[in-house]
């Protein structure tokens, strides 16, 4: 769970960070790069349902596991 959280966090804190630096992009020098913006969110998105999947399957088998040994 721990990783999981950590993930969760580094994620966020890319995403500020990746927007600030599209914000100054787009005001320094004009261009919006929306391919990759979009490339970006899609990946990170991905990579939290990929979390999310990881841990909703850990739960489960922790409480079918749960009693058994």
């Amino acid at each position: 769970m721990k990783y999981s959280k950590f993930i969760v966090a580094l994620i966020i804190i890319l995403n500020v960070a990746f927007t600030a630096a599209v914000i100054w992009l787009i005001k320094e020098c004009g261009i919006e790069p929306t391919t990759l913006i979009v490339a970006w969110f899609a990946f990170t998105t991905g990579e939290l349902f990929l979390v999310a999947g990881i841990t909703k399957t850990k739960i489960k088998e922790g409480d079918c596991n749960d009693g058994m040994g």
